[in-house]
């Protein structure tokens, strides 16, 4: 979670006001206690959900929203997160970051098959039938504020350099997810998909291969092969007048005996059963586990480690490959800690560890026998 462009596009009586209302807040609050949250209230709220919403209208006077589950939070909320006690962790926890592989550009060159390696952060890069598929490409030192804590596997010229044809898919506009600079630096073929409203910025980063796509629309990637535009539980904002102008969204890539979801960036909601209901038989599903202390503030747009583990079962997935952390601290727990958290909700969620895939950043996952599909809608 990151709170974008403070002071850009601001005018300057209320770049002010908010530098008045941190510093009283600051001064009146001298570290806010947590807040306490309640976790069995959260999940009623979810249940009670009607599954029909997830096809409603979700835009309304240029703005976009999550129609099952409306969410309005304000500045006052980040600024009380920022200014709140931080849940404590071990040293060693800390102190944790995940395994680096060196050399995924030679690896993936050696490699015939088709594969899934961890670039980093939420930056995944897939090859399937000789194509590459990159998944929010962040290849850069800090997305906006916070600063990388480990580098990308492979650099943007490797992935240029790379013989085969290249797709991108692009969840949503948030700085950790939509890197200007990666995107400008993408060779000019690279076709793009995106959700709604988010053209436009494609073409003014000089990129004009695009697809912008609504939830639950599907399109065309090649000879029976799709890329479906799926719901996620999430909000977008780059400057302070622009919150939810675009779509946010989760995808599907299709092709013949291959099913794969991408998650993007999501709280937990009822909209993972029904994706899994009409798409049965997803094959890996890359789900985010990132930023999800403290959860009165981060439960309705993160996941926790159970979360994602619940999220996973409702697709209905043969595995599980986590995904955002270990590269930026974007909440309180430190970028290592997911692991750890998911082995703990595997036991509560009873996950068989063996369709649980936590990757090394750089590790190249080769994937197995094509399973065909039925293609249920």
């Amino acid at each position: 979670m990151i709170l974008p462009g403070i002071f850009k596009s601001m005018h300057f009586r209320t770049a002010i006001t908010l530098v008045m209302a941190v510093l009283v807040l600051f001064l009146t609050s001298c570290f806010l206690p947590v807040r306490s949250f309640d976790e069995a209230k959260w999940r009623e709220q979810v249940e009670a959900t009607d599954t029909a919403l997830l096809y409603a209208p979700h835009v309304r006077d240029g703005r976009y929203f999550n129609p099952w589950m409306p969410r309005d939070k304000g500045v006052g909320e980040i600024l009380r997160w920022w200014f709140s006690e931080k849940t404590s962790y071990a040293e060693e926890e800390e102190k944790g970051t995940p395994r680096i592989v060196p050399n995924l550009y030679g690896r993936i060159l050696s490699s015939p098959g088709d594969f899934i390696a961890w670039v980093g952060h939420a930056t995944f890069l897939i090859r399937i039938s000789g194509e590459f598929w990159l998944t929010d490409p962040m290849f850069s030192e800090r997305a906006l504020l916070p600063k990388r804590k480990t580098p990308p596997a492979l650099t943007l010229e490797e992935f240029a350099a790379l013989p085969g044809k290249k797709n991108v898919l692009l969840s949503h506009n948030h700085y950790d997810h939509l890197d200007a600079d990666s995107l400008k630096r993408l060779p000019a073929d690279t076709r793009i998909y995106v959700p709604l409203g988010l053209k436009s910025l494609m073409h003014e980063l000089g990129k004009h291969n695009v697809v912008e796509m609504d939830w639950w629309q599907s399109v065309s990637c090649g000879k029976d092969g799709q890329v479906v535009c799926l719901p996620a539980q999430h909000w977008s904002r780059r400057t302070v007048s622009d919150t939810n102008a675009t779509l946010w969204a989760s995808f599907l890539l299709d092709v013949p005996g291959r099913r794969i979801y991408y998650g993007g960036d999501s709280g937990y909601f009822i909209g993972y059963r029904e994706i899994g209901r009409r798409y049965p038989g997803i094959d890996y599903a890359l789900i985010p586990v990132t930023a999800y202390e403290p959860r009165w503030f981060m439960h309705y747009p993160h996941m926790d480690a159970k979360e994602a583990l619940l999220a996973f079962r409702d697709l209905g997935a043969r595995y599980f490959i986590p995904t955002q952390w270990g590269t930026f601290r974007l909440g309180d727990e430190p970028i290592g800690h997911a692991p750890s958290a998911l082995a703990k909700a595997r036991q509560i969620v009873s996950v068989d560890p063996a369709r649980m895939m936590v990757m090394d950043i750089g590790q190249l996952l080769p994937l197995g026998p094509k399973i065909p599909h039925s293609h249920q809608r």
